[in-house]
């Protein structure tokens, strides 16, 4: 851009400003018309639903898709961010590598999670903040045999991103303080708004995405272009990631009535940009609003009590952590990367009352739920991630199936039932003239063989090259379903729930 300076859209003459996002609204319309085959969620919003019914499966085709949508809107100056792309092409990248070495499906949804913390450590330089966010959003779960990959994959992407793009933090601010154990009221208070302006960011997204359903993909993401270029005629500082923008309002450099414009304009561009299908990210606008939302707040108490020493900047820093907290319904995460963010550990404290006091007013007086959920259910995907559920899904079937079952046709020897009781199985899987299969408890053939048939093979009157029809015998037997040896107990449970099948055994390829 102008200048040779990143994000410097405000130096493009006015004819471009318009331009640039039309032409790439268009692009990535008639991309995707042609090439998605119905494939337009796309980001965190896609991770978590392929998580919650897909045992984290991904495709090539959204890892282009996402790769070029992102790249072209970025570019081209609409209001989306980077890091939902990051978390995708994270996750797509380590979900595909788990398939092709064919990983249960519990280490796949392993490697998804490395994927996402990978995607935001580096986009961000933040590990810390990319391992909680993978766990406290997509994996849902706080377990060793998850922490440790995750950690690895976030240090590993950390280290690569340094090395190539440096180790700068995202942004570099003066130390900022609270004055003094007063100003918690009006910390609180900020959380408090903060939870509302992402309450009306989550609801208007949710309004645009559903009632631009029926409209053509590709116009609806020209339209997205056309509203972005007007808007960016006279706010230019709306348009792409905005990160130089959020640095100079956290170095106090922006007027009150500036920093509320943007708050205005930010949030209604990004609707537009991402209600109407532009494949970018949530994160980086949330952060935007939210330091321009705190700067605000800030510069109006400064202005108002110019006797007390109101630093901007730790207000608008808390912002930023206050509206990404309440947008994603993330506390944990967004409270690591607000100091991860800008190396501030003073602001911990009371970081964790304004983003707490954002969440629940967002989720609870508003009644609203995270920017990606919102996005899913818009689409008519769904997502599930109940205690249960999640436990379910951390465990293969195969590590926890009964090994001691052998494998028999429906007519068998008494001889070789004689060589199968010598290996002491505990059930007997056993295959019908029809092709279905059956359990049956080893300990009924025992039985069985202890009365008349077993008896005679002793006193010599049976041949013991006879067969016994194994449905026939007095036994319980269970009807038998198989599932790949990569299922989870989800897996398991939901064959169960959907077939009469009474047993299941697990089978290496179906």
């Amino acid at each position: 851009l102008p200048g040779g300076k990143e994000g410097n859209y405000e130096a493009l003459d006015l004819w471009l400003r318009f331009l640039f996002p039309v032409l790439g609204g268009l692009l990535i319309g008639l991309i995707f018309k042609y090439y998605s085959k119905g494939l337009y969620v796309l980001g965190v919003a896609r991770v978590m639903e392929r998580m919650s019914y897909h045992q984290g499966y991904l495709t090539i085709r959204g890892f282009f898709l996402q790769f070029i949508g992102a790249a072209i809107a970025i570019i081209s100056g609409h209001s989306v961010g980077r890091e939902g792309p990051h978390v995708y092409l994270g996750a797509a990248a380590s979900s595909l590598f788990g398939q092709f070495l064919k990983l249960p499906n519990n280490s796949i949804r392993i490697m998804v999670g490395c994927g996402t913390a990978a995607g935001i450590a580096a986009s961000f330089n933040t590990p810390l903040a990319g391992v909680i966010f993978a766990l406290e959003v997509v994996m849902m779960e706080y377990t060793i045999a998850s922490f440790i990959p995750v950690i690895i994959a976030a240090f590993s992407a950390t280290s690569i991103s340094n090395l190539v793009l440096g180790n700068d933090p995202a942004f570099i601010v003066a130390e900022v303080h609270m004055g003094s154990l007063g100003e918690i009221f009006l910390v609180l208070l900020l959380g408090f708004i903060a939870g509302t302006v992402s309450a009306v960011f989550i609801h208007l997204m949710h309004r645009v995405a559903v009632s631009s359903k029926a409209i053509p993909f590709w116009w609806r993401t020209t339209l997205a272009g056309v509203i972005i270029g007007i808007i960016a005629l006279f706010v230019p500082e709306i348009m792409g990631i905005g990160y130089d923008t959020a640095r100079q309002a956290l170095a106090g450099e922006l007027g009150i009535q500036l920093l509320m414009i943007l708050v205005i304009f930010k949030l209604l561009a990004t609707v537009a940009s991402v209600g109407l299908g532009i494949p970018g990210g949530m994160i980086g606008p949330a952060l935007f609003i939210g330091v321009c939302l705190g700067g605000f707040f800030g510069g109006v108490l400064k202005f108002i009590f110019p006797e007390l020493s109101i630093d901007i900047g730790f207000y608008a820093l808390l912002g930023m952590g206050a509206m990404m907290g309440a947008s994603l319904q993330a506390p944990l995460a967004a409270l690591t990367a607000m100091m991860e963010l800008t190396y501030s550990p003073q602001i911990i404290m009371p970081g964790m009352l304004a983003i707490v006091v954002a969440n629940l007013t967002a989720s609870e007086l508003f009644r609203k739920e995270s920017l990606f959920i919102t996005m899913l259910k818009a689409s008519d995907l769904d997502y599930d991630a109940n205690p249960v559920t999640q436990t379910l899904r951390r465990i293969g079937a195969a590590s926890l199936m009964c090994k001691q079952f052998v494998q028999l046709q429906q007519y068998v020897t008494f001889e070789n039932i004689d060589k199968v009781l010598k290996e002491n199985p505990q059930w007997l899987l056993i295959e019908t003239e029809s092709g279905e299969n059956v359990l049956m408890p080893a300990v009924d053939l025992v039985r069985y063989l202890g009365h008349d048939e077993f008896t005679k093979e002793q006193e010599g009157q049976v041949n013991t090259d006879s067969l016994v029809d194994l449905l026939q015998i007095p036994a319980e037997r269970l009807q038998a379903h198989s599932i790949h040896i990569q299922a989870t107990l989800e897996e398991a449970l939901e064959v169960l729930d959907n077939s009469p099948a009474e047993a299941l055994y697990v089978e290496r390829s179906i």
